[in-house]
């Protein structure tokens, strides 16, 4: 069972997503997972969809979502402002807020909890039955945890996307010890689908640089395609190193971490 707020009828999503399909309107859909909790999302489709992108921003990812336009954080996040791009171009899009047992946000031991993937694995689940087509993880910064620990059990995900990977590990982090190389620390090997790792060669964060891409290709090892990309040219910053409007969220070079990002995933998606 899940519920669809303001304004949209449950039932009508229960019938497949029609609301949403016929208005091609975006609709803010909450379910219930698997664990018993609720996720709540923004859903945007075109018409005949060739895929859906599931988006976990960076950040503590709770955006508090109010309605399918409005949020209470996160509206610059790069994958975020970005969204409507990758439904011009033929995928559906589900920008994901936190559970509602996170309502102040999650951690990286959160995002690579056990919990977390079962919510991740239930929205999965929910988009395919929804859609009938792949459905792709993609995560930017700390929704990178999110994006590849929900990776590993395989299940139902199509392919992943990191960008602006988090790939060491903050010394004040509770998980400094255990995944000192932050996501590339995970059992990547265990990733079984299309791998796209985006970095820009101007991010100056110091948990996500771009040199260490090949760290991650060297680690997902059976994962059928590993593509590395970095980009270059942006705009002047306009926040700090680690955060939206600077290298790090791709800041003036939006254009081309989405045409990547998309020609990727229809590239590599089944039957495409």
């Amino acid at each position: 069972m899940f519920m669809q707020r303001f304004g949209v009828c449950w039932l009508s999503l229960l019938l497949g997503f029609s609301a949403a399909a016929h208005a091609l309107e975006p609709a803010l859909v909450t379910i219930k997972t698997s664990r018993g909790v609720t996720l709540s999302f923004i859903l945007i489709r075109p018409e005949r969809p060739i895929a859906t992108i599931v988006l976990f921003v960076g950040g503590h990812g709770a955006l508090g979502l109010i309605d399918a336009s409005t949020m209470k954080w996160g509206a610059g996040n790069f994958l975020v402002r970005t969204r409507d791009r990758y439904v011009e171009e033929g995928l559906a899009v589900a920008v994901v807020d936190a559970p509602s047992d996170k309502p102040q946000g999650m951690n990286a031991d959160f995002r690579m909890s056990k919990e977390n993937v079962e919510d991740v694995q239930s929205l999965v689940a929910h988009l395919k039955a929804g859609f009938g087509v792949p459905v792709w993880l993609a995560g930017t910064s700390m929704g990178t945890f999110s994006a590849a620990a929900a990776a590993l059990p395989g299940g139902d995900v199509a392919g992943l996307v990191l960008t602006s990977t988090i790939t060491r590990a903050a010394p004040e982090w509770t998980i400094a010890q255990s995944h000192p190389d932050g996501v590339a620390s995970l059992a990547l090997e265990n990733i079984k689908v299309p791998t796209l790792v985006l970095s820009h060669r101007n991010d100056g964060c110091n948990l996500t640089p771009a040199a260490d891409a090949e760290k991650l290709r060297q680690r997902l090892s059976h994962a059928p395609v590993v593509e590395i990309a970095a980009l270059e040219g942006e705009l002047p910053s306009k926040s700090g190193p680690c955060d939206a409007f600077a290298p790090h969220g791709f800041y003036g070079s939006e254009d081309k971490a989405v045409a990547r990002i998309t020609s990727f995933v229809t590239h590599n998606s089944p039957n495409q």
